[in-house]
């Protein structure tokens, strides 16, 4: 919240817009938000300089580049101290399949999700990848049937 209160509704305005399309100029910035092309990009490098803004990036549709199929893996692992846990998540972000990983409460240690080409590539991947980390006690997988929502976008305001 601390954070927020430092934005004043332009910079709102323009994280909200990046976040709808990072390929906007900045003349087309302002225009969508308000403010000169100039004021933008100065806004734009303080945003970036207090790690509000961070990469910018092109989206990718899975699905056409062969990794259609997400899986939702829970991770139960054998134990939780640091010596443990670092190896295996630094493991998990060496594995390209795991384009995100969640440290959670309750009754599992770990929410992966992984983007595969099909079931047999995930089989592949849990048998002799995932269960093979010694890190790890159990797995449970659960395969999307299809995406109801997707957006990378934060709600502003």
């Amino acid at each position: 919240m601390k954070q927020q209160s430092r934005l004043d509704p332009i910079d709102l305005r323009i994280i909200d817009a990046l976040q709808q399309d990072a390929s906007l100029s900045h003349a087309e910035l302002g225009d969508r938000v308000g403010a000169s092309a100039a004021s933008c990009w100065r806004r734009i490098k303080a945003l970036e300089a207090e790690g509000i803004l961070t990469a910018t990036v092109r989206l990718v549709d899975p699905e056409k580049i062969g990794r259609g199929v997400n899986v939702f893996c829970n991770i139960r692992v054998r134990h939780h101290a640091q010596e443990v846990r670092k190896p295996f998540e630094d493991f998990l972000r060496e594995r390209p399949e795991v384009i995100e990983c969640f440290s959670m409460s309750g009754e599992w240690d770990y929410l992966l999700r992984i983007v595969v080409a099909d079931v047999a590539d995930y089989e592949k991947f849990l048998m002799r990848t995932l269960l093979e980390h010694p890190a790890v006690g159990a797995a449970a997988s659960h395969f999307a049937l299809s995406t109801t929502k997707y957006t990378t976008a934060l709600p502003i305001g």
